[in-house]
């Protein structure tokens, strides 16, 4: 007969360790699995594209060429509204996200240059949003377009809207 030197717990504390390792291998496992099936499953059903809605930004005779106002949505995002002139038609405005895509600084219309600025590094956007010059330029970064539409004399903005639910008792 052998004489154990632990007291006689030596086996089941080398079971107890055993089976803690073999269980959190099989936790870790199951846990970096887990994590590819939900990136697999992102990737197989990406999101849904977010419920947009026509809002008013402004009467169309408020706005002056050159002129520009930052719009907030109800998602919470900000986009400058610019009328870049005064022909009497839709392509006068233009709606840009007001965020620049570099490093997320906020963008400002400079009417008397026709063209947007990011104050952070320079970055220089055309008319249309698209970079011209600075970081943004150089990784070919533009801002993002919201449509717009004229609706007896008002200035619509088509945007993302999310609401809060509240659960009814």
């Amino acid at each position: 007969m052998s004489a154990d030197t632990n007291g006689g717990d030596g086996h089941d504390r080398r079971t107890f360790f055993t089976r803690m390792t073999t269980g959190f291998m099989f936790g870790s496992l199951a846990l970096g699995y887990g994590t590819v099936a939900a990136m697999a499953g992102r990737f197989l059903y990406p999101a849904r594209k977010r419920r947009a809605s026509w809002q008013f930004v402004a009467r169309v005779e408020e706005l002056s060429a050159g002129q520009s106002i930052t719009y907030r949505a109800p998602s919470g995002e900000k986009i400058a509204v610019a009328c870049r002139a005064k022909s009497g038609g839709i392509d006068d405005y233009i709606a840009l996200s007001s965020t620049c895509p570099h490093l997320g600084c906020q963008v400002h219309w400079q009417g008397h240059e026709k063209r947007f600025f990011c104050p952070c590094h320079n970055g220089i956007f055309d008319s249309d949003g698209i970079a011209k010059a600075g970081p943004p330029a150089e990784a070919k970064q533009n801002l993002s377009a919201y449509p717009l539409r004229v609706d007896s004399g008002s200035l619509m903005i088509e945007v993302p809207v999310e609401f809060l639910s509240v659960k009814k008792a």
